[in-house]
């Protein structure tokens, strides 16, 4: 007889096992290690959001989307399965305008991160149901004209970047990070950081067809994804 994986600790996500672990929400977490690679980095005023792009000759690029827009001072990228990112991100949407009927004023990118994450981590403490498996890097500008970025965990734990990578590259994409990344950094090295990383990971590979590039620049902070000759522009300067 064969043992399970996690010993059939893994059977229930309200299982612990005697280490402590809860082997479903690991395994979400190795889905999003799986994932396409996803780089967003900011300054103090402006977000950059990266990804890699797969796709074949004949898919359409609909329903293989790995940025989206939550509201026009947030965006997200994602690394994981983008069924489970759409769910997330529309409870995400449907927060920032409940946020703005309530209160008259705009979510902050700290706050819309919270709501993703407790919702997260319901899911990892109640029989029948399983983790997201799914990370996000969301970003954006608050109203007070500060830039965040923040990790999401298929567990419900958040953490705060400066500059961060997600997906199957994230090891070489953050050390590259870690090497390039300035305190200082200009809005135009800024657009640029992320598709020189993710130059370091595909190679000859990157092109307008191979990744999608979204901005929130500080000098009109709405979210914007470039289409393929603004892509080509930008790839012309790395």
């Amino acid at each position: 007889m064969f043992q399970q994986a996690g010993r059939g600790y893994d059977m229930a996500i309200t299982q612990f096992s005697p280490e402590g672990r809860l082997f479903q929400v690991e395994y979400a977490i190795e889905a999003v290690r799986r994932g396409t690679t996803s780089i967003v980095c900011r300054n103090n005023n402006s977000v950059v959001f990266t990804v890699e792009k797969k796709s074949s000759e004949l898919q359409e690029i609909i329903g293989s989307e790995k940025i989206f827009k939550v509201d026009d001072h947030i965006g997200v990228a994602i690394a994981g399965l983008t069924a489970d990112a759409r769910v997330l991100v529309d409870r995400a949407r449907v927060q920032a305008q409940v946020n703005i009927l309530n209160y008259d004023e705009i979510i902050s990118v700290k706050d819309s991160t919270l709501n993703i994450c407790e919702y997260l981590q319901l899911f990892t403490q109640n029989a029948g149901v399983r983790p997201f498996g799914v990370s996000f890097l969301i970003a954006g500008v608050d109203s007070n004209g500060e830039a965040s970025l923040y990790l999401t965990d298929p567990s419900g734990a958040m953490w705060g970047y400066k500059a961060f990578a997600i997906g199957s590259g994230a090891t070489e994409a953050r050390a590259y990070l870690e090497e390039h990344y300035k305190e200082d950094i200009s809005d135009e090295d800024l657009k640029l950081l992320p598709l020189r990383t993710l130059k370091e990971l595909m190679g000859e590979n990157l092109s307008k067809d191979t990744c999608d590039v979204a901005f929130i620049m500080k000098d009109n902070l709405k979210f914007k994804l470039l289409n393929d000759q603004e892509k080509e522009e930008l790839l012309a300067k790395i």
